[in-house]
């Protein structure tokens, strides 16, 4: 049952620098890849530690630390050990974890954080709009961050527009007479007496200010039940209502997983940039040099190639030796592609910002984002109601021509604004100005991540399962459905018809019949000899990584357990994680007790008990390989472990999850480089919620 506490302030074995350099060679010479800061007198690794200087704590670190009125499991710890809130439980076991979010929230947070979130770096910048976590302007461009924003893009705005259109589609289509007989009403009233942008924007400000207003104004109904043409009850598109907030109602097991899904969908079927992103090709956090993944071809290039094929078959010159615009056209839409990507992150984020600041998650406060907002507006009322038609359409006519004629006018104003305020432009953005404070989804996240920290609790992480969704229409209540209609038309659009199950499972097991042809047979026991070899290949060329690891390759090293067997998985953490450093099996061990917290590798885990581990090592191997402070971190990033191109592959021959890394550089610029972590999204969850750094995502 979850509620039991690790002691993770235990000693770790040490040992001299003799045994250090003669058991298993894990300490770093200066001309490793991964360096480490050596010592004459300790086999452990520890860089001198030192505050940052002129360090103020951001509002997420101050609600982090605060005293919350309404506190759940994560937020109450007396004791000076590690809680255990339900690490590798069942779901149905974790209480509450933060105060006023439910668990199934909190968790779809944390599983978008992790797809979101690849490599931070600390900084000492004043941060503008109070909160850490901020997309860096020198983040470079690749197709696998391009994924991560238009998924991003889909969840968030995408949905949002398709819920506020099937709102317009419901008014319009007068199946709710009453709510929009009223609508109508009001908006004759203000047509006639000149007020419609007034009532406009107190509409809004009502809405903004007084959230009970939103339901009753906007009755909420599933997403997918809503026919966007005539506003009436339809079937979902995935014959079944089993998630409330997809576009297509298709199942899920756990909240959000479902719009999660979609998203990559709609990415992988957008044009030749997304084949790129679908792949992950350059995919964040892949090694700087693979083998396995340089000798497997590029499946990018296919779109490329097929395009060639065509215009040769047509009679045309695809050769680059004829055509000199290929090369340099592809090199300015690849370069174009950056801006791109951030336009779409900084579209997502302002409407995170938007949704945060309307609904806003506990910690944060619940009421100035909401007053600021309509602090905005309100001055909008005064003035349309004093503004006649007449002298509105002057002033717009008037800044229409000051735009066009007023060029030097301009540029002198902003030379001069450039000149005396250096940071203006920053200063209005909506981030540091009217949302100041406000966090987007993954600084609400990182909050909530060091609110468990600061608690010595830390938030388990979100449940995952092998097993399908339910084919079973989700639960729905009274508040969920508001539409004009009979409860027999919503539970025959909710539920598949029985006999139209039947009759199409019928017919597609006729059509399987049919089409069943000898050369089909062949051609899956093609297929399948193909996948076979490719299997056998990966894993010859793994077997021989383990020869020339023990030799001293370092790539060969960090290939080592990159497939874990079913008896190497096994539970781990929160204090504890299995990974490998240099090719070792060992763990990483996250101790908070002390008055420093350290994040350290070792042969056994920081209790004495390692597992299989524990009892093939003699008690001289389990000291300390590297030991840092985690105040003195400076980097984290997510490394995969293999290739993009090899993990593709990989993938399809054994149908195995590749366990990835994470690379850690201190202050000094030391790194260290931990490969085949099981559960490397948690340990890197802990890392960057446990001190004081100002992160930058990059």
């Amino acid at each position: 049952m979850p509620g039991y506490v690790f002691r993770d302030g235990q000693p770790i074995p040490d040992s001299d620098l003799k045994e250090q350099q003669d058991g298993g060679n894990l300490a770093a010479s200066p001309t490793d890849m991964t360096r480490v800061s050596t010592s004459t007198s300790s086999a452990m690794n520890t860089p001198t530690s030192s505050a940052t200087d002129g360090d103020h704590p951001t509002d997420s670190h101050a609600l982090a630390n605060a005293d919350h009125d309404h506190k759940g499991a994560a937020q109450v710890n007396e004791h000076e050990t590690i809680k255990n809130l339900g690490w590798n439980q069942n779901p149905k076991n974790v209480p509450e974890l933060v105060g006023g979010l439910d668990n199934e929230e909190l968790w779809t947070l944390i599983r978008r954080f992790n797809k979101q979130v690849y490599h931070v770096k600390a900084t000492t910048a004043p941060l503008l709009g109070g909160l850490d976590l901020n997309i860096a302007d020198e983040d470079e461009f690749s197709p696998d961050k391009l994924r991560a924003n238009v998924e991003r893009l889909y969840m968030t705005v995408i949905i949002g527009l398709m819920g506020f259109g099937k709102h317009i589609a419901r008014l319009r289509s007068w199946r709710e007479p009453r709510r929009t007989g009223a609508f109508a009403a009001v908006y004759a009233v203000a047509w006639i007496l000149n007020l419609l942008v007034p009532t406009f924007l107190t509409t809004l400000i009502v809405l903004i200010v007084y959230p009970p207003s939103r339901p009753i104004l906007f009755p909420p109904a599933p997403l997918a039940l809503v026919d966007s043409s005539t506003g009436g009850v339809q079937s979902p598109k995935a014959g079944v209502l089993g998630s409330h907030d997809s576009a297509t109602g298709a199942p899920e097991k756990h909240k959000g997983e479902a719009v999660e899904q979609e998203a990559s969908n709609f990415v992988s079927g957008i044009g030749s940039i997304a084949l790129s992103s679908a792949t992950g090709k350059h995919e964040q956090g892949d090694p700087d040099s693979d083998p396995l993944n340089k000798s497997v071809p590029d499946p990018t290039r296919m779109a490329m190639a097929g395009a060639d094929a065509k215009s040769s078959a047509q009679g045309g010159t695809p050769n680059e030796h004829h055509d000199k615009t290929k090369q340099p056209m592809e090199d300015a839409m690849w370069g174009k592609m950056r801006p791109v990507m951030h336009v779409i992150g900084d579209i997502s984020d302002g409407w995170e910002r938007f949704a945060n600041a309307l609904s806003p998650t506990a910690p944060f406060p619940k009421d100035r984002p909401r007053l600021t907002l309509a602090a905005v507006i309100l001055p909008g009322v005064a003035v349309s109601i004093l503004t006649t038609s007449a002298t509105f359409m002057k002033l717009s006519t008037f800044g229409v021509g000051l735009g066009f004629f007023g060029d030097p006018l301009i540029w002198r104003g902003l030379d001069w604004l450039n000149k005396n305020y250096p940071n203006w432009q920053k200063l209005l953005e909506l981030r540091n100005s009217i949302l100041k404070g406000v966090p987007t989804n993954a600084q609400l996240t990182i909050t909530l991540l060091r609110i468990g920290e600061a608690n010595r609790a830390p938030l388990p992480p979100p449940p995952s399962s092998d097993q399908p969704p339910p084919d079973q229409p989700k639960a729905l209540h009274g508040d969920d459905v508001a539409l004009d209609a009979s409860h027999d038309e919503i539970q025959a659009a909710i539920h598949k018809d029985p006999s139209e199950k039947e009759a199409s499972e019928a017919a597609a097991a006729t059509t399987v019949g049919a089409d069943e042809k000898p050369k089909h047979r062949h051609g899956a026991h093609i297929l399948g000899f193909f996948k076979g070899t490719t299997k056998t290949g990966v894993e010859t060329k793994l077997g021989v990584d383990k020869v020339r690891a023990k030799i001293g390759s370092t790539d060969a090293k960090n290939h080592l357990g990159v497939l874990p067997k079913e008896d190497e998985m096994v539970p781990t953490g929160p204090v504890d994680f299995k990974g490998r450093y240099k090719g070792h099996k060992g763990w990483i061990n996250i101790s908070t007790a002390a008055r420093m917290p350290c994040v350290s590798w070792s042969r056994a885990a920081s209790d004495g008990t390692g597992g299989a581990v524990e009892n093939t090592i003699d008690k001289h191997e389990k000291h300390v390989a590297f030991k840092v402070p985690i105040q003195d971190i400076q980097e984290l990033k997510k490394v995969g472990g293999l290739g993009w191109k090899a993990k593709i592959v990989v993938g399809w021959a054994t149908g195995k999850t590749v366990a990835d890394g994470l690379e850690i550089v201190d202050k000094a610029g030391n790194t260290w480089k931990l490969t085949a972590i099981q559960d490397r999204d948690e340990l890197f969850n802990r890392l960057i919620a446990i001190d004081g750094q100002k992160w930058e995502s990059y």
